[in-house]
C-alpha cells in the first residue's frame, strides 16, 4: 500500500484531528516534563515516564476521535517530524524517529488486536499503557540503560501514567461522543 493510498483513507477533518493530536502532544511535553523532574528526580526515574502518560494520551485521543487503523502511528510520526525539524523540544535527535514512532505503532498493534478504535476504556486504558511502556523502554534502550531494578520501577511507573493518560483520553473521546463529532456517531 503507498503512502497516498493509506491517507485516502482518512477525511479532511480525520487529517485535521491528527495535525491537532500531534501538536498537543509535542506542546505539552515541555509543560509537563519539568514538573514531573521534582518527583521523578529522587528516585532516579527519567522524568518523561510519569510525564509520558499525559503526552501520550494524545495519541490515544485521536486514535479514539478518528477511529481508523494506523492513526496513532500518524500521530507519533508527525510528532517526530515536528521534534527533528524544530528541534527545541527534543534531546534525542534523529532517534526521535524510532523513540516517537514506536508508541504510536504500540496503541495501533492493541487496537488492532483487540478489534477496537479507542471506543471504550479498557482499549483506551492499555493503549496508553502499551504506548508509554514501550517508549519507555525504547528510551531506556538507547540512552538511560537503568539497572534491573530502577527499569522495573520506571516501567511500572510508565504503566501507571500511560493507563491514567489513557483514562482521561476515554473520558474526553466520551464527551465528543455526546455531540457525534468526528467519525464518532459512525
Amino acid at each position: 500500500m503507498t503512502f497516498r493510498k493509506f491517507l485516502s483513507r482518512f477525511s479532511m477533518f480525520d487529517l485535521v484531528v491528527i495535525a491537532m493530536m500531534a501538536s498537543l502532544g509535542v506542546a505539552i511535553k515541555p509543560v509537563v516534563v519539568p514538573l514531573t523532574h521534582i518527583i521523578t528526580g529522587p528516585l532516579y526515574i527519567p522524568g518523561g515516564v510519569i510525564a509520558g502518560g499525559f503526552y501520550m494520551m494524545w495519541i490515544v485521543l485521536g486514535a479514539g476521535l478518528v477511529g481508523r487503523l494506523g492513526t496513532a502511528t500518524l500521530i507519533s510520526t508527525v510528532q517526530a517530524i515536528m521534534v527533528i525539524s524544530i528541534g527545541i523540544f527534543g534531546t534525542h535527535g534523529i532517534m526521535s524517529l524510532i523513540t516517537y514512532i514506536l508508541p504510536g505503532l504500540a496503541v495501533d498493534l492493541v487496537l488492532f488486536v483487540s478489534r477496537h478504535r479507542g471506543c471504550c476504556l479498557g482499549c483506551c486504558f492499555v493503549s496508553g499503557i502499551a504506548a508509554n511502556i514501550s517508549g519507555t523502554f525504547l528510551v531506556n534502550i538507547v540512552f538511560f540503560r537503568l539497572p534491573l531494578i530502577p527499569l522495573v520501577l520506571s516501567l511500572s511507573s510508565a504503566a501507571l501514567s500511560g493507563g491514567l493518560g489513557g483514562i482521561i483520553a476515554y473520558s474526553v473521546i466520551k464527551q465528543f461522543r455526546k455531540f457525534s463529532i468526528g467519525n464518532l456517531g459512525n
